[in-house]
């Protein structure tokens, strides 16, 4: 297999270009302005992997809302999230009741604490269900089985369409984008690799719209839907790229699209 190329670049061009724009953009200051600054708050591993799953949950839209809506999630719950996951009553969840981010409401947020309590006290915690399915050639069927997992508790059918199905067809953005600040191992102190059960080669780019726009205007993406089929034609040059750390091309097409308007 061979990865293509429009702007008049070869393969061994774009790969350079892609680089370059990974350290360009893979540096601390890009916190400042991401949703990963949320589990940069913590220190403690399970507060980290906490804060950082309902982030990402929540991860779409404005992203300075994002950011806000996420500080809120954690301050609801004492900035404490594993304390608070773990030791929480019933009556600690009515104070989640008026949480609101776009679809995502009160309801859905006493839910994934219940969930992520399941999980913790049931399954070893979310590094260990992720980790369990994971595959050489991604984690498609491990976020799939993750979400079997999750809604083992009772819950609505409502809140199911907040954590996305790989294998039902979705690029589950968010959720790989989850995945990449828990497992890639980062030298430029953004990702924060706390994961090491899981490989950072079988991790997928969160493929939204602008790293979508990004990889087509390149030529290493030509299906127009961001779905599953997209992202793996995406994940199958990245990895020719760079077979050991695929996702760091996310910081070259989101920085691309998001702060040069590519």
């Amino acid at each position: 297999m061979r990865y293509f190329c429009s702007m008049d670049m070869n393969a061994d061009e774009l790969r350079s270009f892609l680089n370059e724009k990974v350290l360009q953009y893979n540096k601390p200051d890009f916190i400042e302005s991401d949703p990963i600054q949320i589990p940069h708050l913590f220190t403690q591993k399970e507060d980290i992997e906490i804060a950082g799953f309902l982030a990402a949950t929540i991860a779409w839209g404005n992203r300075k809302m994002i950011i806000t809506n996420a500080k809120k999630m954690v301050d609801l719950m004492g900035n404490s999230p594993y304390d608070f996951i773990i030791n929480h009553k019933d009556h600690h969840l009515e104070n989640l009741e008026n949480f609101v981010h776009r679809t995502f409401n009160g309801l859905d947020f006493s839910t994934f604490i219940k969930a992520l309590k399941h999980i913790y006290n049931n399954h070893g915690g979310l590094e260990a269900v992720f980790a369990k399915h994971q595959q050489p050639e991604g984690m498609q069927k491990a976020i799939h089985e993750f979400k079997k997992v999750f809604f083992e508790i009772e819950h609505q059918n409502r809140t199911q369409k907040h954590v996305s199905d790989p294998l039902a067809g979705s690029a589950a953005k968010r959720i790989n984008m989850y995945l990449r600040w828990m497992a890639r191992k980062d030298n430029a102190g953004v990702d924060l690799g706390i994961w090491k059960t899981i490989s950072p080669a079988a991790l997928s780019c969160p493929l939204d719209v602008h790293s979508g726009n990004v990889a087509r205007k390149l030529g290493i993406l030509t299906r127009k839907q961001n779905d599953g089929k997209a992202l793996a034609e995406l994940d199958a040059q990245l990895r020719l790229m760079d077979k050991n750390d695929p996702v760091k091309y996310d910081f070259a097409l989101f920085g691309l699209g998001v702060f040069e308007s590519f």
